[in-house]
């Protein structure tokens, strides 16, 4: 698997963060870059997008998991459900000097039960991803050229997984 970006070591931070929301039993899904990075595309990304089921209980767990990662933050207690209700990204900055991009809703597009995922092993973790389809459907008509490039690859796996079903 390839690095994620200039830090050697960014990929295992990510996957010690996915290693924390399996342990707390999030109910997350994996969006944006670094899951395309894990469909297969070779690509740079300097942070990691979790789509998260907007509700108290869950938020609970994920804020446990982000201090098992990052236990002296203390920033990781201010992230509220009306944030995720009110804002379509709320931010975390962490004391890793990345971020983490959580969300809840995209819109009137998308929301948590509109995404199908699969689980995969990511280094003995189990990573809710999003499929390479719903990646595509939330990338196609966005306008950031790194967008395009992944619906572009997304777009050629789909037809790839589609032949190789005939």
């Amino acid at each position: 698997m390839k690095k994620t970006d200039k830090n050697p070591d960014l990929f295992e931070k990510f996957l010690k963060i996915l290693r924390a929301l399996a342990r707390e039993k999030v109910e997350y899904i994996l969006i944006g870059g670094f899951a395309v990075i894990l469909h297969g595309l070779a690509r740079l990304t300097a942070d990691i997008d979790i789509f998260v089921k907007p509700e108290a209980e869950n938020l609970e767990r994920l804020k446990e998991a982000l201090k098992e990662v990052f236990p002296t933050d203390r920033e990781i207690d201010s992230i509220s459900l009306q944030d995720l209700h009110e804002y379509a990204v709320v931010r975390f900055g962490t004391t890793a000097d990345f971020y983490i991009d959580i969300v809840a809703r995209i819109g009137e597009m998308f929301r948590y039960e509109d995404l199908e995922h699969e689980v995969r092993d990511i280094a003995g973790v189990p990573v809710r991803i999003a499929t390479p389809e719903t990646l595509f459907r939330m990338k196609k008509d966005t306008v950031r050229p790194e967008d395009k490039r992944d619906a572009w690859f997304l777009a050629e796996l789909i037809a790839k997984k589609s032949s190789e079903k005939k």
